[in-house]
């Protein structure tokens, strides 16, 4: 653009030099380099740059999922949801590089960003039958959705693994997380109930394996406020709905509830025998026992060991058989057979089967302070000496299952010898059971084979001979009898007695009260008392005064005789 020249001012004078050479002289002037044109394209590409952030800022949070199988998965239309509300949507599924596992990419809503916790829990709602019921059928129609729980730590997480099944308890919920480590062998599945008495306080939430020690892990989670129920003292065992067990102390039957009669589950509590303990933190560790007397059977830490050497057989006596005194358990037989293969003492005959069993103290109602192993140790060292001797007897005439029965015998005091078998004390046995009926028999034959058989039989044959005589008796009075029977005079007398029996009926018959003689029976009878009734005056008279027989007058005197003359 050109420079603009000023015109020559003619109104001003000819007579100041300067200023007429400054008005022929021509200025320059600055222009604004932005003009207003651009105003247009400005605007314009403010306007893109917000569109762009707008839309950037509205896509949300890129968050990348991990699961198994992608299974009901599908990009651009698979949603992710909290409360049943709209939050995400998965963009792409793919494969991981080492093709192990699914990757999902998910959108989620800048406004929920905060509920991406370290804690948060992304699991896919489908239709899912369980010991629950039914859930998820609205997903038949509108396909599978992944639903988020938002956590409640306050450390961000932008990748999430996605489990195929609900979370058991949802985050925040107060309650207590505690750790099981059981053997191989069961069945519990997660969302397996927890009870306690019969009432579910809880639910199963995670399962491991751990190869290396070859058992499995656990996770319960207990809700509130049933955690107080947890304390040191505290066993878990499996439920198995129905628990039936036949052995040495008879038929033990045990139903558990519904639900775990048809799944399983575990059951926990604390044994008669111990405190109920302190409450315990969250994520200790405890075992999980097959069943209820194993874990009861746990509880007996403190024991002595020692060794029965049997010289008889040991069909029936099994591990968990309980040893008794008197009636009294206090311990249990931890192997049949232990250590099989190790050298018998020198002092064994014959070959004995070891079995090894445990003394528990505990289970005599002593608290574990108040145990000193080593006194109870020097206590049956002394026992043995007087006499204590363990013995095999039958627990069960059903089953025949043995158990180990501990008792004095006197005599067998002075014959005890301490042993020992595999590093362990030998408790001293003696027969039992069905050796001892074995030793009864035998030593009956061998005092059968000691009598004197000959004296014996030479007497038994007088007393046949005897005997022999007295039935020959015998039969000559029955000849006898049979003769006189026979006899036709014996024969008739029956026709006799019936005929005597007749004619005593027909005199019998004439003496009833319709017969002529009992009527005239009954006159005479009638006049005889007229008689007598007539005859009680004269009596009375003759009974008062005996003289009125001879006198008429009863008021004169006696009479006085003459004298004699002379």
């Amino acid at each position: 653009m050109a420079n603009e020249t000023t015109p020559p001012n003619t109104n001003q004078t000819n007579d100041d030099p300067t200023s007429e050479q400054d008005l022929n002289k021509a200025k320059t002037s600055r222009q604004t380099r932005l003009s207003p044109i651009w105003v247009v394209p400005i605007v314009a590409i403010a306007i893109g740059l917000w569109l762009v952030y707008d839309n950037y800022s509205s896509r949300g949070t890129l968050v990348t999922l991990t699961m198994d199988s992608a299974e009901g998965i599908e990009a651009n239309n698979t949603l992710i949801r909290s409360r049943n509300v709209e939050i995400g949507r998965v963009q792409s599924v793919r494969l991981s590089d080492d093709l192990s596992h699914a990757v999902l990419t998910a959108r989620i809503q800048p406004e929920v960003e905060d509920m991406l916790r370290e804690d948060s829990r992304f699991w896919v709602v489908k239709p899912r039958i369980g010991r629950e019921g039914i859930s998820g059928l609205g997903t038949v129609l509108s396909g599978a959705y992944i639903q988020l729980e938002p956590g409640t730590e306050e450390a961000p997480r932008r990748e999430f693994p996605v489990s195929d099944i609900p979370p058991v308890a949802p985050a925040g919920q107060a309650g207590l997380r505690l750790s099981l480590t059981s053997q191989l062998g069961n069945s519990l599945r997660v969302g397996d109930p927890v009870s306690y008495q019969g009432y579910t306080v809880g639910r199963i939430e995670e399962n491991s394996f751990e190869p290396q020690s070859r058992t499995m892990q656990h996770q319960v989670f207990i809700e509130e406020p049933y955690t107080n129920l947890v304390t040191d003292s505290t066993r878990f065992w499996t439920s198995s709905g129905i628990d039936f067990q036949l052995g040495a102390d008879g038929v033990r039957v045990n139903v558990e509830s519904i639900e775990a009669l048809l799944g399983g589950g575990v059951t926990f509590g604390v044994p008669e025998d111990l405190p109920m303990g302190q409450p315990v933190e969250a994520n200790s560790r405890f075992t999980l026992y097959a069943d209820e007397n194993a874990a009861r059977e746990g509880t007996f830490n403190r024991y002595l060991e020692y060794v029965l050497l049997v010289d008889e057989t040991v069909r029936g006596l099994s591990k968990g058989a309980p040893v008794e005194f008197r009636g009294v358990r206090m311990g249990t037989v931890a192997a049949v057979p232990w250590n099989f293969t190790a050298p018998q003492p020198d002092s064994r005959a014959r070959f004995a089967i070891p079995v090894l069993i445990r003394i528990e103290p505990q289970r005599l109602g002593i608290e574990n302070s108040d145990i000193d192993l080593e006194e109870w140790e020097a206590r049956f060292e002394r026992m043995f000496g007087l006499g204590l001797r363990a013995s095999l007897k039958s627990g069960s005439l059903l089953t025949g299952a043995l158990f180990v029965d501990l008792n004095f015998q006197r005599d067998l005091a002075d014959e005890y010898v301490a042993e020992r078998f595999s590093d362990r004390a030998v408790f001293p046995t003696v027969a039992g059971g069905f050796a001892q009926i074995q030793a009864q028999v035998t030593d009956l034959l061998e005092k059968l084979n000691d009598l004197e058989v000959e004296p014996l039989l030479a007497g038994l044959d007088r007393n046949l001979q005897a005997s022999e005589s007295v039935l020959n008796e015998v039969r000559e009075v029955s000849s006898s009898i049979n003769q006189l029977l026979n006899d036709p005079e014996t024969q008739a007398i029956g026709g006799n007695l019936n005929g005597t029996l007749e004619e005593l009926r027909n005199t019998l018959q004439g003496l009833s009260p319709s017969s002529p003689a009992y009527q005239e029976l009954t006159t005479a009878i009638e006049r005889l008392d007229r008689l007598m009734r007539d005859l009680q005056p004269l009596t009375r008279t003759l009974n008062d005064n005996p003289r009125a027989l001879l006198f008429d007058n009863l008021d004169a005197q006696d009479p006085i005789p003459r004298a004699p003359r002379d």
